[in-house]
């Protein structure tokens, strides 16, 4: 980007354009705190999907949600436009886009937005006002500063990379009520287990195995275990929960994003594949162990001091691929369940 093309442009009102996915969403809070930084006075409205958007209901930084009805009424191409024309009531002076695609540059010129700030990704740099040219080093970075450095190259000031979260108060009561329906109260071991994970199978450990770590946690640990999903994943709790010796809470589907950070808040350890309740555990800075197999744990760890990964280097790992080329996962097979077992005990 010319150095001498910054951002100065005062700015009243400013629209975020949030990402798609709830760990990339965490992973940006870091840069949403930064940006509120930078325009202390402005309104700051956050563009969102359904989805996405309980990640900052309960932010400081953020004034306003916007949703993003991608399944609704902004749907296709007639959907754009609509969005467009409903984001250009809101007059805003800026927008900055977390989100990578052409569509979010698109629409924010759509709607007269003056000053459009991105990565040049996803051939979208004649859509932006101010273009950040994204390097192969910045791609190789922890995701947690790959947002940051979109914001320094912008000429914006940055800070601390960590995680923010915040827990809304009616989440916490609703949790809570969860878990005495249960006979948890606050004195009682919980640990979660988090068995699903989207963009395919080859990030996810083996039911069976999270059934055998859930009895140890439980028979040596003395944890009640409640196992995580959304509404794809209930089908996998039932498998689990139906494998374990002891009994388990099987609350995959049954929670809402919301309710379900607060839970993952209240837990003592949570154990987890590469996933979106990953990164929300380390936000919240709940004690986690993550499995990693063929996803890059350079760049979507847990950004968390109270979170250990286990993995086995083997050398088609980390391949990023959906489902394993090779039809035999080495990367999860060789991960025991003793080894997941110690991590835990060790954070506990």
């Amino acid at each position: 980007m010319n150095p001498n093309k910054r951002l100065t442009r005062h700015v009243n009102r400013l629209l975020i354009r949030s990402t798609n996915w709830i760990g990339d969403a965490v992973m940006t809070t870091p840069a949403v705190r930064a940006i509120r930084h930078n325009f202390p006075g402005a309104h700051i409205s956050l563009l969102a999907k359904p989805w996405v958007a309980p990640v900052f209901d309960h932010s400081p930084h953020v004034d306003e949600i916007i949703g993003f009805e991608a399944n609704g009424r902004h749907k296709g191409f007639n959907g754009t436009i609509r969005l467009a024309r409903d984001l250009r009531t809101y007059r805003f002076d800026a927008a900055i886009f977390l989100q990578n695609a052409i569509e979010a540059a698109l629409i924010a010129f759509l709607a007269a937005i003056p000053s459009r700030i991105g990565f040049d990704t996803d051939a979208r740099r004649l859509l932006l006002t101010h273009p950040v040219r994204c390097t192969k080093a910045i791609k190789s970075i922890h995701q947690t500063g790959y947002y940051l450095k979109m914001l320094e190259g912008a000429g914006l000031v940055t800070g601390s990379p960590s995680l923010e979260l915040h827990v809304g108060a009616q989440d916490r009561h609703e949790a809570e009520q969860i878990l005495s329906t249960h006979g948890i109260t606050p004195g009682h071991r919980v640990v979660g287990l988090n068995p699903s994970a989207t963009f395919g199978p080859a990030k996810q450990w083996f039911p069976e195995r999270y059934a055998a770590l859930g009895d140890h946690l439980q028979k040596d640990l003395d944890a009640t275990i409640v196992i995580f999903g959304g509404p794809s994943d209930r089908a996998l709790g039932q498998t689990i929960s139906g494998m374990m010796a002891a009994p388990a809470i099987d609350l995959s589907g049954r929670t809402s994003l919301g309710e379900a950070m607060a839970l993952i808040d209240r837990c003592d350890g949570f154990v987890t594949n590469d996933s979106g309740l990953m990164h929300v555990a380390a936000a919240l800075n709940t004690p986690l162990v993550a499995i990693f197999g063929s996803t890059n744990s350079t760049t979507t760890s847990p950004y968390s001091p109270t979170s250990r990964i286990v993995r086995v280097p083997i050398e088609c790992s980390p391949c990023m691929q959906p489902v394993c080329p090779l039809g035999h996962m080495n990367c999860m097979k060789w991960v025991s369940v003793e080894m997941v077992f110690d991590a835990v005990k060790g954070l506990m």
